[in-house]
This record gives C-alpha cells, sequence and structure tokens, in this order.
C-alpha cells in the first residue's frame, strides 16, 4: 500500500507537465510528420496527399545541401571561437581587479540585447561607407573606399559572397559568448580550493594546471556548452534572415531562413514542414553524437 500510494503521489506531481509537453511538443511534432506527407499552400483546404516524395525532393535539394554546410561552417568556426574565447576569459576573470570587475558587469550586455538591435548594429559596423571595419582599414593605411562603378556585393561585406558568411559567424559569436563565459565561470568556481592549493604544492602552475587540472574539471560543463552549440547553430535564423536573408547569392542561406522561405515565399507548407523535419532529426543526431563521443569524462569526476 505504501508503495502503491509514493507511485500514485509521483504520478500527480508528473502528469500535468508530461501532459503540457505532450500538447505542446509532442503533438505539434507529430502535426508536422503529417503535414509534411501532403503537397499544400498552407492557405488552402485542400491538400494533396504525396507520401514521401518531399523528402525526395529535399534530398535531391542542392539550396537545402548548401544551408546545411553552411550550419555546419557556423557550427565548426563559431562553436570553436566561442568554446575558446569562454574558456579563456572565463579562467581569466578569476581574479578581484577592478578590470575583472569591469568584465564581470558587461560580459553578457550582448544576450540582453534584442536579436533586431544587435542586426541593425553589426549592420553599421561592417557599413562599406561608415562602418567600423572600414574606419579600421583605413585607420592601418588600407584602402576602404568603395567604387561606385563595383556591384554592391563589391563594396559591401554583407553583400560579398565570400564575405558574409564569416561576417554573420564574428556576430554570432559576438553575441553569444557571453552565456558560455557563465557557464564556464560558474564551473571553475565549483573546482574545489583544495585541488587548486595541492596543485600549486605540487608545482603545477600556469599552462599546464590549465590542461592538466582545471579543463579536466570542466569536462561536464563543456560538454552542456557544446550540445548548447549544436542546438543554436544548427536552428540560427533571426540573426542570418534579418543580416542577409540568406544572401548574396544563397552564400549565407542556413536550414531555417530556407525553411521560411519555403513556407512564406513559395508557400510549400509540406516542403517547409519535412524540412523542418529533417532539421530537428539532423539536431538530435549531432547531439547525440557529441554525448556519446563526451560520455567518459577524464577528471573521473563521475566515480
Amino acid at each position: 500500500m505504501r508503495n502503491r500510494g509514493r507511485t500514485a503521489f509521483i504520478i500527480s506531481y508528473l502528469a500535468p507537465a508530461v501532459i503540457l509537453y505532450g500538447v505542446f511538443v509532442i503533438l505539434p511534432v507529430l502535426q508536422a510528420v503529417g503535414f509534411s506527407l501532403f503537397k499544400w499552400s498552407g492557405l488552402s483546404s485542400k491538400k494533396t496527399y504525396v507520401g514521401f516524395d518531399n523528402f525526395k525532393q529535399l534530398f535531391h535539394d542542392n539550396v537545402f545541401w548548401e544551408a546545411l554546410l553552411h550550419n555546419a561552417w557556423i557550427f565548426v568556426f563559431g562553436g570553436t571561437a566561442i568554446l575558446v574565447i569562454a574558456i579563456a576569459v572565463a579562467h581569466g576573470m578569476q581574479g578581484e581587479s577592478k578590470l575583472t570587475k569591469t568584465l564581470r558587469g558587461v560580459y553578457l550586455f550582448p544576450n540582453i540585447m534584442s536579436l533586431v538591435v544587435v542586426a541593425i548594429l553589426w549592420e553599421f559596423v561592417y557599413d562599406p561607407h561608415i562602418g567600423l571595419v572600414t574606419s579600421l582599414v583605413k585607420l592601418f593605411g588600407g584602402s576602404a573606399k568603395p567604387n561606385p562603378l563595383a556591384p554592391i556585393q563589391d563594396t559591401s561585406i554583407l553583400g560579398n559572397p565570400t564575405k558574409a558568411l564569416p561576417a554573420v559567424i564574428i556576430t554570432f559569436v559576438w553575441f553569444a559568448v557571453g552565456f558560455y563565459i557563465m557557464l564556464f565561470s560558474a564551473g571553475i568556481r565549483q573546482i574545489p580550493q583544495e585541488v587548486a592549493e595541492a596543485s600549486k604544492l605540487d608545482g603545477a602552475e600556469g599552462i599546464f594546471r590549465f590542461r592538466k587540472i582545471t579543463l579536466p574539471l570542466l569536462w561536464s560543463v563543456g560538454r552542456i556548452s557544446v550540445i548548447y552549440i549544436v542546438i543554436n547553430t544548427l536552428n540560427v535564423f533571426a540573426l542570418v534572415y534579418l543580416m542577409t536573408q540568406g544572401g548574396p547569392d544563397r552564400k549565407t542561406e542556413v536550414m531555417l531562413t530556407y525553411l521560411y522561405e519555403q513556407a512564406f515565399v513559395n508557400s510549400d507548407y509540406g516542403a517547409a514542414t519535412a524540412l523542418a523535419i529533417a532539421n530537428f532529426v539532423i539536431v538530435m543526431a549531432v547531439s547525440g553524437i557529441v554525448m556519446g563521443l563526451t560520455r567518459k569524462d577524464p577528471s573521473g569526476a563521475h566515480h
């Protein structure tokens, strides 16, 4: 009887959360799977069943693969930059100097800004006439004066096919890195003081101490951070859309900007939901791979 009462008590507390999760997460996913099997404009009540044709078409769609590649570049280069900067800044902010206290007050500033504001701000930074990049080029003796006869992609960083994606990645890193600095700062503060003192007594200082002691003890934080980065980079949309709309010539197209185009420009909700499901599967698969590869904790903290 006692076990039954305990089970009923647990179910009564879990049931509301499970119901909400089912209604607002599981049900929409199942609806999306259903929509992906139809040719549908999203506005008309007429739906044409096409089975898995939307997925077959997506598999042979060069734009989708190009968009996926751009998401991968953002993950690899942007994610790597975020991790390196976040760990370095978090490690350097453990003191109590005035600079450290100032940094603690400003590193989260980009995260509290609206993405619309971030996009507009960095469009000004990349402006070929008055932007910060142009001013820096001039400061160091370069020529940043645009050619009035040249096409726009030659005078604007965000309009240049070879520069637009790196520019978006830099903006993404600037916007996102503060959150990861906070994560690693919290992780470093959780390292027992006895470990730090023992490492000093053993003569472990500088890079050696960081590589052999601090970094392994941050393994669980790093694992969580990488999974967050996977989710954020493979689901990036607003920043790219606001800055470039996927251009020029689709050189910054990502999966979700292409999904938006399919749904709201081409009025092809079947293809759009097929793309959404593909994106969901890719995110889950990459997250699972990361979790599998990072399962072993080199610090042995799980024992």
